[in-house]
């Protein structure tokens, strides 16, 4: 996607197509035009799941992914580490180890969706 018209003739795709759910990945386009992605979710009242979380804190329905917060505390161990004289290159590469699930029901009310009490009792934070 390279701009707003894009993410307009996706989104008319999937509603157009039937789609059940959108899953939005990492995108500097889609960051950015947040909420235009979440106006165009309620208006096809599709369900979209987000990888990052600021957009479900925007208004997007749900979120999961790295907790941000866990790797900006993990990174400055790193820093740490670097400043009392270890070289970055002998440091090891870690992979993320929290994720974090994220709910919007406000959202979810305005799509008319209903999310079980299950799936409710799985997530790390449920807006409302």
């Amino acid at each position: 996607m390279r701009g707003s018209k894009d993410i307009e003739i996706s989104f008319r795709a999937a509603s157009k197509g039937r789609a059940d759910a959108v899953l939005l990945l990492a995108s500097a386009i889609l960051v950015a035009r947040r909420t235009q992605v979440t106006d165009l979710a309620v208006k096809g009242r599709l369900p979209v799941i987000h990888y990052r979380v600021e957009p479900v804190n925007t208004g997007g329905l749900m979120s999961y992914g790295v907790s941000i917060d866990d790797l900006d505390r993990r990174a400055a161990t790193y820093v740490e580490k670097i400043l009392k004289g270890a070289k970055p290159a002998d440091l090891p590469v870690e992979q993320p180890k929290k994720f974090e699930f994220i709910i919007n029901l406000k959202a979810a009310k305005q799509i008319g969706l209903t999310i079980p009490p299950n799936v409710l009792a799985r997530a790390d934070k449920v807006i409302k």
